[in-house]
């Protein structure tokens, strides 16, 4: 039974970790990134290692998504508009 849940642990980290590399949105990677985190926290959890696992809840599924989704506001930007042509007229 426990080979059947670290086995079904395996294939929630395999399809989270290929959801993040497929999508090309960086918002959209954040938020599975997250999600990632809270599979390799289970994954650890199943594996005897829950401090590992409550490590990876706090860094991999909070701290980390946060920073790129901070990051990712700070660099996308509105569309300037065109001065020149506004000011020439």
């Amino acid at each position: 039974m426990a080979d059947v849940v670290i086995v079904l642990a395996l294939l929630f980290v395999a399809g989270a970790a290929t959801a993040a590399v497929a999508n090309r949105d960086p918002a959209r990677q954040a938020l599975v990134l997250a999600v990632l985190g809270v599979a390799l926290a289970v994954l650890f959890t199943v594996l005897q290692a829950p401090d590992v696992g409550l490590s990876q809840l706090a860094v991999g599924s909070a701290l980390t998504p946060l920073l790129i989704m901070l990051s990712v506001r700070k660099v996308r930007r509105p569309p300037a508009r065109d001065e020149d042509q506004d000011g020439a007229r």
